[in-house]
């Protein structure tokens, strides 16, 4: 089968011919790929900037953002059937620890990460998995629409969750950044929530495409990254909380500038780093949170809200083999909302 790999950092992914995946353990799954959400995580694993965190073996595939149809299972397991279509939780994990145990499996100990972490992901035709990680979809549903969930909206899904507590009728929620990420959190917390939605964009034109999915305002980051912007917004007063998809260059520091005594941040985008005077935060009572992933219930929990017409993804389609071109136009900035690969079975 084909498959999109990195083979070296700094180098473009190559897509090689290598044996389709096989049943190993009885709890295996393997999925024939619908499609495979692009992340920009991707691009920071082909940099080099993910090998310190997980030191991964090269070769391997990509893609942690999956959906497809079964195509087999191993001997254990006995709710799924070849056809049935499918979203992949992106971890693995092994269904035993207190992690585990107490629903919190994202926080596994030892959970493995396919497509980030060196086990082969979804820039595949097929992908091998565990049943554990697998979300069924209504009969009939086009799983390819909804591959970026299972990562993107799973982690906005997340980051919301945490910030439930600093929501109220009259809260107002900043959301940094209105792409991939952000066009699914203003949708999730709409649904979640009572807050308005501020929205810090970078561009003008991102102002109608974050309004069309439900943004109450819209302020452009100007000479000081929007922070007076939002204060206008607030009455000077700061939001209840903050959400940073962005996470990058100044935007963490402005972040904290823009939040109400005892509001949240919450971290999202990563790539940066943050100084924090440890007086101003006790004085402020802000609270920093950090989301990587959220739970297997929270994308079960997701996929309810998808399928109640609640969370919708812009998607583009792109054959699997123009992967590298897809990594230009997003680093370009001319992909508002996601991009979807698709193998061509």
């Amino acid at each position: 089968m084909r498959a999109a790999q990195v083979v070296a950092y700094q180098q473009p992914v190559k897509l090689v011919d290598v044996p389709e995946p096989k049943i190993v353990d009885p709890y295996d799954v393997i999925v024939r790929i619908a499609g495979a959400g692009v992340c920009r995580t991707d691009i920071h694993i082909m940099q080099g900037g993910l090998e310190a965190a997980f030191h991964p073996k090269l070769p391997y595939t990509l893609g942690h953002e999956n959906a497809g149809w079964i195509e087999e299972v191993g001997g254990a397991v006995s709710h799924l059937k070849k056809g049935d279509p499918v979203v992949l939780h992106p971890a693995v994990t092994c269904g035993f620890c207190v992690a585990c145990r107490s629903g919190n499996d994202m926080h596994c100990p030892t959970w493995k990460f396919p497509g980030v972490d060196g086990v082969d992901g979804g820039y595949a035709d097929f992908m091998r998995t565990s049943a554990r990680s697998v979300v069924k979809l209504a009969s009939g549903t086009d799983p390819a629409s909804l591959a970026p969930q299972g990562d993107a909206g799973l982690t906005d899904y997340h980051a919301v969750k945490q910030i439930l507590p600093f929501t109220y009728p009259g809260s107002t929620v900043v959301v940094i950044g209105v792409g991939g990420l952000g066009h699914l959190a203003i949708q999730i917390l709409h649904a979640l929530t009572p807050a308005r939605i501020v929205v810090v964009a970078t561009r003008p034109e991102r102002v109608a495409f974050a309004k069309s999915f439900g943004a109450d305002e819209v302020v452009l980051t100007g000479s000081d990254g929007g922070v007076s912007g939002v204060l206008e917004q607030t009455d000077g007063v700061g939001a209840d909380a903050v959400l940073d998809l962005v996470g990058e260059r100044d935007v963490p520091a402005n972040s904290l500038k823009m939040l109400r005594k005892g509001g949240a941040y919450v971290i999202v985008g990563y790539g940066g780093e943050m100084t924090v005077n440890l007086l101003e935060a006790i004085n402020h009572d802000y609270k920093i949170l950090a989301s990587q992933i959220g739970s297997y219930t929270e994308l079960v929990e997701l996929m309810e809200l998808a399928h109640q017409g609640k969370v919708r993804i812009d998607s583009e389609r792109f054959p699997l083999e123009d992967v590298n071109d897809v990594y230009q136009e997003i680093n370009a900035g001319k992909i508002l909302g996601r991009a979807v690969l698709i193998p061509s079975h």
